[in-house]
């Protein structure tokens, strides 16, 4: 935990003492925070297995993109956009402009390792923790909590990829599958849509890294790693993930292209549609689509992918609607039909 000392978990480097209390740019303590953990079947089918992925969704953020569908849980009411503001001083104007925090609740290691037992016991075909990069060591903590207590099913890492590879190497006899996003490479949409500036040279530096990790466990023995993960190729071990964006196709094209030149033989590509408008945002910039994706668009996309020679991988077929956007002020967060809930934050 004495990660938390001085933070610099992840590129914002903030420095601040978390241990004492005080918050960075994420917006959290060293305390762990959790929004829900439920049975969800909206991931991969390989992940999804016969019962559901055990998804536990981390409270708080270390990006704050403007279009993410879980802010109810990852931001607080007024997202502080200025990454120029880091640390105390950040801590500051968040206090001045009375911001509260993203939902969720304090858990400890041992009652993290309960939750994980309880999806496992519920069928879970792997545990998946979403957005937990600002909060690593404590999530570790958790983990081996809950290794201890015989929770011997995968350990998926679900990620928007903004991490410092330090930080990433406490994961690595942990973690099994990796499923970074690869947002956008271009920089001006990283600092106008998600946030970071920064972005694409970081994101595209971790996703390397969790490739390198998962290839130079599968040629040795591991504890928990090989055991747990025999089955699967190193290949599979980790999906980079790509939403595109309605009206950004180059930005695709350019992920697509980093893709094939870099990650291709070694990881798998996972390209979604669901980019959907969130009504009501006032923090959604001007220029973020306000549409669904074209079908002439999502054609075009699958033009880049036999451009590339791209075969090997997921392609979300393409999405419409918003019935599927979680509200995690309820019970369950998600429809019936995609998730059932194992655990709440205001239970």
């Amino acid at each position: 935990m004495n990660y938390y000392k001085s933070c610099k978990l992840c590129p914002r480097n903030c420095g601040v003492d978390r241990l004492s209390g005080e918050t960075g740019f994420c917006g959290e303590s060293a305390e762990l925070r959790l929004g829900v953990a439920l049975l969800h079947c909206g991931e991969e089918p390989p992940l999804v297995g016969q019962n559901g992925s055990g998804t536990i969704f981390v409270s708080g953020c270390n990006l704050g993109c403007a279009l993410c569908q879980n802010y109810q849980i990852s931001q607080r009411d007024n997202v502080f956009r200025n990454s120029s503001h880091k640390g105390a001083e950040a801590q500051r104007h968040r206090e001045n402009k009375g911001e509260k925090r993203a939902l969720g609740r304090v858990v400890s290691e041992n009652e993290f390792a309960g939750i994980c037992l309880a999806l496992r016991d519920k069928g879970a075909a792997n545990i998946n923790i979403v957005t937990g990069s600002h909060a690593i060591p404590a999530v570790v903590q958790g983990v081996i909590a809950a290794e201890n207590a015989g929770v011997q099913i995968p350990l998926l890492w679900n990620t928007s990829a903004y991490e410092n590879p330090e930080a990433l190497e406490l994961l690595r006899d942990h973690v099994d599958i990796y499923l970074p996003d690869l947002k956008t490479l271009d920089s001006n949409l990283a600092a106008r849509f998600f946030n970071a500036s920064d972005y694409p040279e970081t994101a595209a530096a971790a996703i390397l890294k969790m490739i390198d990790m998962v290839h130079e466990a599968s040629h040795r023995n591991v504890r928990g790693n090989a055991c747990r993960n025999a089955h699967r190729n190193a290949h599979e071990k980790v999906i980079v993930r790509h939403l595109i964006l309605p009206g950004y196709l180059e930005s695709t094209r350019s992920v697509l292209r980093w893709f094939a030149e870099n990650a291709k033989d070694r990881a798998m590509l996972s390209l979604m549609t669901q980019y959907t408008p969130i009504p009501g945002r006032g923090t959604i910039p001007d220029t973020a689509p306000k549409r669904y994706l074209h079908e002439t668009e999502y054609k075009t996309v699958m033009g880049y992918l036999e451009e590339f020679n791209i075969e090997y991988g997921f392609c979300q077929e393409l999405v419409t609607g918003s019935d599927w956007l979680p509200d995690f002020k309820r019970p369950n967060p998600f429809s019936s039909e995609l998730s059932v809930p194992v655990w709440h934050y205001a239970r």
